[in-house]
């Protein structure tokens, strides 16, 4: 007989680790013992070298549904003996070195007891179990248990300890246990005051039918919410958010029913009711098909997709299977801010827009939007919009041994901003964490960050910040890395796009290069213009920007990307075909300033959409960030969806001309005249970018072509540049990131050896 240590590390707290070997462990009939600290569960046991083994595969080959293995060891020590096997209490002991566990949605075990009369959580809304509920949004501190969550105030009836303390039960060391003798209470908020205690649901039912707009606590924040099917309860809650267009997003309560209005595939399907269960974009059918009648036009204006999610929360569950509609579930918040997670804010801010506020005395540590994500069309490509609830924070990555073996922070860009933390051979990507340019955005980053920091006792000895000297996170990580000590580094916006991709899809140790093709709206180049439009090579750990579109002017600051008709203008040199989309004044003064030498250009691919935009659609201003390219991109979709998209219309005929994007709008304009469908132009804009990738990777003769950016969230876009170029090329699009600037954090992260070199 001998004695084993195993040491695994990974995503292996609140997921029901510890029971599921204590149940292996008696099984195999082992004596020994299982525990939970500061890196990770160790395990030890008295037996032969044979059985071990066994052991120690059957752990890895069937570990809890939810959990993530990183790192496991296998280890003879010297000789104990043991009397039994037991689970032994989490301990605190030297440096944190754990991937946190995201929040889970409700699962299948405890769906079954909520609708079970005989279930002593028989309609408890906030019943959970090892296998579900929340778990990041909750804790304060590390190791994950009880007393370091907001659940610590909570003290658990006989009957929840009994469950609690049971090595067998389905909730043995289940950190959210609770049940209506020890109840996480619901409470109303109306006209100023509390309701008395009591028929929570019946309430918020009755309020969504009498077109009520009601704010609901949920795991990450409040969401705004009313009935899907009336349309003056959403635009009325349009208007009070003041969100006049952007789509809202919807919960449904019932998958089959949602198949009649959506299209609904496996892969849909699969995220749709999974662990994450985030916003999934799917596509509408037909409107003479549809069988609901959801108020898509007010929910999702002018688009042909909309955000859908399944309840998530037992909460959820019972209030949409009472109501029996599909309600808005929006961020509780006013355009442009983050969402709302405490009770005093909701009532603050929330009261205003909401006739009635569900809050809980469960308390949120951290903020959490809900996660969005699509699958294009055709080639089926995931397309992560957001990362938020349910997928963050932790991030797997295979090559940190490849990174400096030290604490590195990365703050990453000012819209759709995260960070990226590197400690202890973890790497965490935070949740989105809103636009900073709004001061509660920046309050709500700094949180984060602080609470993370601290979580891991963390100390940043490099902080990495994007060059644009503007923006609030390169600010704030000069202050960073003062307040530290710490060595700082900058690294170019597009850049780091590409780093993120070439990074997610381990493609840095290669002896041969890879081509990036990077897109979006606005970043700062190293000239000190406004890049967009990017071609880079990386090899032997540089990045070199080798093509982009061509420049042309960038005027009147903010306005250009807020009014698409500018763009449009600007690119097409000015053509008369567009006067009318102007005042004579603005005309005149338009004129003038394209006359001068601009000192500041653009090659920004996300311009090039908005001037496409206002040509064919006569979208000349936007509401919200990306509506003309959503817009565009929806235009498309409604023409291959009649006529398929595998006839390539193409104005490359001829190979690329000068000037590729002023020959685009030229051809655009000449075709609206001649009086072409909007959708056919709109489909063979997005064929000739595709064609105009595929020949310029072509002229580069590498083989390997990595994207990102914001222009890759266009599913047909994806899709066109898959149709083109997958016979002849290895293509990378992001995975488990967003292809937007959530990702520059993770690609600063990852353009370390270059910097370091």
């Amino acid at each position: 007989m001998k004695t084993f240590h195993i040491h695994i590390k990974g995503i292996v707290q609140g997921v029901g680790f510890r029971p599921f070997v204590y149940k292996l462990a008696t099984e195999m009939q082992l004596k020994g013992w299982v525990n939970n600290t500061s890196d990770g569960v160790h395990i030890r046991m008295t037996t032969d070298e044979e059985q071990a083994n066994t052991f120690f595969d059957r752990i890895l080959a069937e570990k809890p549904k939810f959990s993530v293995i990183t790192s496991s060891e296998l280890k003879e020590i010297i000789f104990e003996e043991f009397n039994q096997f037991d689970i032994i209490r989490s301990e605190e002991s030297g440096e944190m070195n754990l991937l946190l566990t995201p929040d889970f949605a409700m699962c299948r075990d405890c769906q079954k007891e909520l609708y079970d009369e005989t279930n002593p959580r028989y309609l408890y809304p906030f019943i959970t179990c090892t296998n579900c509920g929340p778990r990041y949004s909750i804790i304060k501190s590390l190791p994950y248990d009880r007393p370091t969550t907001t659940m610590a105030p909570f003290k658990m009836c006989p009957i929840c300890q009994a469950e609690y303390d049971d090595p067998l039960d389905r909730r043995y060391y289940s950190q959210t246990n609770s049940c209506p003798k020890c109840a996480i209470e619901l409470s109303l908020w109306k006209n100023g005051q509390f309701l008395p205690k009591g028929d929570e649901i019946q309430q918020v039912v009755r309020a969504w039918r009498d077109g009520k707009i009601v704010a609901i606590k949920g795991v990450g924040g409040y969401l705004l919410t009313c009935d899907a099917t009336n349309s003056l309860a959403i635009r009325r809650l349009r208007k009070l958010k003041q969100r006049p267009s952007k789509p809202l997003a919807m919960m449904h309560p019932d998958l089959f029913e949602l198949a009649e209005d959506v299209e609904i595939d496996a892969s849909t399907m699969l995220e749709l009711e999974g662990v994450s269960s985030p916003i999934v974009l799917l596509s509408l059918v037909k409107a003479d098909d549809r069988v609901s009648n959801t108020a898509y036009d007010d929910i999702a204006p002018g688009l042909k997709q909309v955000g859908v999610m399944l309840p998530y929360t037992p909460l959820y569950e019972l209030l949409l299977q009472e109501f029996g509609l599909p309600i808005v579930a929006t961020s509780g918040n006013i355009s442009g801010s983050t969402i709302i997670f405490k009770d005093d804010e909701a009532i603050e801010y929330l009261a205003p827009i909401a006739d009635l506020i569900l809050l809980n005395n469960r308390k949120i540590v951290l903020a959490q939007d809900d996660s969005v994500l699509k699958y294009s069309v055709v080639k089926y490509q995931k397309i992560i919009l957001r990362r938020s609830r349910g997928l963050a924070p932790s991030f797997l990555f295979e090559q940190v041994d490849s990174l400096p073996q030290k604490t590195i922070l990365s703050l990453g860009a000012m819209l759709k901003s995260t960070f990226t933390l590197f400690h202890a051979g973890n790497v965490f990507v935070s949740q989105y964490l809103g636009n900073t340019d709004v001061l509660d955005a920046q309050e709500n980053y700094e949180r984060t960050l602080e609470h993370l920091l601290n979580m891991f006792d963390a100390t940043p000895e490099v902080v990495i910040v994007d060059k644009h000297p503007q923006y609030y996170t390169h600010e704030l990580g000069r202050q960073i890395a003062k307040r530290f000590g710490a060595k700082l580094l900058e690294v170019q916006h597009h850049k780091a796009h590409f780093y993120a991709v070439l990074g997610e899809h381990n493609l840095m140790n290669l002896d041969e290069k890879v081509l990036g093709v990077i897109w979006d709206g606005t970043g700062y180049g190293d000239d000190g213009q406004i890049w967009g439009g990017e071609f880079f090579i990386y090899e032997y750990g540089r990045v070199e920007r080798i093509h982009h579109l061509d420049y042309f002017d960038f005027i009147l600051g903010d306005k250009m990307p807020r009014e698409p008709r500018i763009s449009a203008f600007v690119i097409s040199g000015g053509d008369e075909a567009l006067k009318d989309k102007f005042t004579d004044e603005e005309w005149r003064i338009y004129q003038k300033l394209l006359a001068q030498d601009q000192k500041l250009q653009s090659s920004s691919a996300g311009r090039l959409f908005d001037a496409a935009a206002s040509i064919i659609l006569d979208v000349d201003h936007q509401t919200y960030e990306g509506e003309a390219a959503m817009l565009l991109e929806s235009a498309a979709y409604q023409y291959f969806r009649k006529n398929g998209a595998t006839k390539f219309y193409t104005y490359l005929s001829d190979g690329i001309p000068a000037n590729f994007p002023k020959f685009i709008l030229k051809k655009l304009i000449e075709g609206k005249m001649d009086g072409y469908d909007s959708t056919f132009l709109a489909a063979k804009f997005h064929i000739t970018l595709a064609n105009y990738i595929y020949e310029i990777a072509k002229r580069q003769q590498i083989r390997k072509v990595a994207f990102s950016g914001g222009v890759f969230q266009n599913g047909w876009l994806v899709d066109l540049v898959q149709m083109f170029m997958d016979k002849e090329f290895e293509l990378y699009f992001h995975k488990n990131l967003s292809p937007n600037d959530e990702g520059i954090s993770f690609g600063q992260l990852m353009s370390l050896r270059q910097l370091t070199k």
